[in-house]
């Protein structure tokens, strides 16, 4: 029998040794294939070309293989801030570059943050003397940020340019969870905290009703502030005001109002477009009509590497908190402290950037890289907090250590606040005909119970350990803004602002980008020379998903939204993206733990998920209702 048995392990051996070879051949096969170029033949001196078709993130997500696959993965592509901004620096004074060019037509967007530092670095690249152009069969407001520091701003005659500002409608689902019987029980602290209100109520309250509509107030006239100085014959404020009149005065035709208010140069085709870059980038030889010699950003980036890591270490922390191990993109509390902490032990650097893109998560996650950046602090490392597009709730939490703070007035920011939200069913079941019941050993066994209604005893609890966590939150923001409790209270409340009124109220010191951070920091370090540019703390990039999210971007079956390019249609499509941005939230809720200290309301300035991340994600929004 002992035979027989080892007989059998040995074949089962044997069958796990067999796929696991199979499972290598397949994917050296398909990065193989992801690695092959159909254009091996780029010219060594053209116009450096930013096609843009994705959005613009701090730090982009790893692709998931099988999600890839199997088509379930998003279809967006994401293209890294700071890869962007260094392909303009660096082409700025790169004599091989005559001409730059970005291609916004299937730009999915960003946030506003963020594009301002790209339209620094575009400017930047105008003072070092190279022309950019910048094609889009339409514009909205975060293709149009990018687009006005363009020397020559091109439109589609069949185009148009929509300005529409933040703001817009959210949905409550009050009304429905009391049709299909769900109790929400919403345990906070903060009158702005307003993230868990669409589960208790029809409307907006009164207090987020005025924090919101203050936070897009100034996001807008930042926006205005922005644009008007990169184009100062923009006409902008009548072609807000009313551009239904705008439309008529240039007889209904959407390009020519467009020129008529100064938002573009000229209207034409991408053939006379092509043809006007060629006249200073050169001919593409053998090319269609239109082609001129174009340098991909993708191939530039690769011949000019990031240059030596300096002893400015930078830590980056974008997107959702989350407790334990995440790869980029999300923000694993665990997985970040390491890095620091592996960082620290190297004595490899001399000052810490903390670079901060984030609307926060999970308290304990957040008090985790807290811990971390705290023991960078106690080893008389400077700690300078750069502040992304956003650094919110968590994102706030975690930005606490450092000593000086720089931030941009389109930062979101701010929203010092607690929350948590639990359904119960209870309702449901006597809808259905169905009952519960139990038997209990103490007042907590068994809660909360999401099928018989939460106990007192637990109400109790969970408030009172939300009360905790915001006085704790208080403490330290006080601690480290040499503010008092009560004056963190009155600014906090869960409220939301812009980095420019985050600066009036103390919550940050200056405003400036992360190269601005990272030169104070090297200051403060007294470092100079290379010992001042940054080492980024990181992980090292995974090649194969790095080609699985490329060929993810540009795999035909895409997501049919970025695909579009008539300007109509996008709009068309806004209903479909709040349906997209409700169900996102409410994952992002269900899914997290319990006491969170998380920003929602920071997610309405950000591009909306694509369709395929959504329906990765309701999967897991299912079984988490149904558990």
């Amino acid at each position: 029998m002992r035979v027989v048995r080892g007989f059998w392990r040995l074949l089962v051996g044997i069958k796990d040794a067999l796929v696991l070879l199979l499972l290598l051949l397949f994917f050296g096969a398909l990065f193989a294939l992801l690695s092959v170029r159909p254009n091996p033949s780029v010219p060594t001196s053209g116009a450096l070309v930013l096609k843009l078709d994705g959005t613009i993130v701090e730090q982009p997500a790893d692709a998931d293989p099988l999600s890839v696959i199997s088509g379930n993965g998003p279809a967006t592509r994401e293209y890294r801030l700071r890869d962007v901004v260094r392909a303009l620096q660096v082409a700025s004074t790169d004599p091989l570059v005559k001409a730059i060019v970005l291609d916004l037509d299937r730009f999915a967007g960003g946030r506003q943050a963020a594009l301002a530092e790209v339209g620094e670095a575009i400017d930047g690249a105008r003072r070092g003397g190279k022309p950019v152009f910048v094609y889009a069969t339409g514009y909205a407001d975060d293709g149009y940020q990018l687009a006005a520091h363009a020397s020559d701003l091109w439109l589609n005659p069949l185009g148009a340019i929509f300005l529409s500002g933040p703001g817009g409608s959210q949905l409550y689902y009050k009304g429905l969870l009391d049709k299909i019987g769900v109790t929400a029980h919403l345990y906070r602290v903060g009158r702005f905290k307003s993230a868990g209100e669409p589960y208790i109520r029809a409307d907006l309250s009164p207090e987020a009703r005025a924090a919101n509509q203050a936070l897009a107030d100034s996001l807008w006239a930042r926006w205005n502030e922005e644009v008007a100085k990169a184009r100062p014959k923009a006409q902008l404020a009548p072609y807000e005001k009313d551009p239904a009149g705008a439309l008529e005065r240039a007889g209904n035709d959407t390009s020519k109002a467009a020129l008529d208010a100064g938002l573009v140069d000229k209207l034409g085709d991408r053939i006379a477009f092509g043809r006007r870059v060629a006249e200073i980038a050169g001919d593409a030889a053998g090319g269609k009509p239109g082609d001129y010699q174009a340098i991909p950003i993708d191939r530039y980036l690769a011949a000019h590497p990031e240059p030596a890591a300096g002893k400015v270490g930078v830590l980056t922390i974008a997107g959702e908190i989350v407790d334990g191990e995440r790869g980029p993109g999300t923000a694993g509390g665990e997985t970040i402290a390491r890095l620091l902490t592996d960082e620290l032990a190297k004595k490899r650097i001399k000052a810490l950037v903390v670079r901060v893109d984030s609307p926060g998560g999970s308290v304990t996650g957040s008090e985790r890289i807290r811990s971390a950046i705290l023991e960078a602090k106690s080893q008389g490392l400077p700690i300078v907090v750069s502040m992304g597009s956003v650094a919110a709730s968590g994102g706030y939490w975690v930005s606490t250590p450092g000593q000086m703070v720089f931030a941009d007035p389109a930062t979101i920011t701010g929203s010092i606040g607690v929350f948590a939200l639990i359904p119960t069913f209870e309702g449901t079941l006597a809808k259905l005909g169905l009952s519960a019941d139990g038997v209990a050993t103490t007042p907590l066994s068994g809660q909360p119970d999401v099928l018989k209604g939460t106990s007192p005893t637990i109400d109790r609890l969970i408030q009172g350990s939300i009360t905790s966590t915001y006085a704790r939150f208080m403490n330290i923001v006080g601690a480290a803004r040499h503010m008092t409790p009560e004056h963190v209270d009155e600014i906090g409340q869960g409220h939301v602002w812009a980095g420019s009124t985050a600066r009036q109220l103390g919550l940050v010191d200056r405003f400036g980008g992360l190269d601005d951070a990272i030169a104070f920091a090297a200051s403060a370090a007294k470092l100079s020379g290379g010992d001042a540019r940054p080492r980024w703390i990181e992980r090292d990039p995974n090649p194969y998903k790095a080609l699985l999210a490329e060929w993810a971007g540009r795999r035909p079956d895409g997501d049919a939204d970025a695909a579009v390019t008539d300007p109509l249609a996008r709009i068309a499509r806004a209903p479909q993206a709040t349906a997209l941005n409700a169900l996102a939230d409410a994952g992002t809720i269900l899914s997290g733990p319990v006491v969170q200290v998380r920003c929602l309301e920071c997610g309405g300035t950000a591009p909306a998920p694509d369709a395929a991340s959504v329906r990765a994600m309701l999967p897991g929004l299912v079984a988490k209702l149904a558990r």
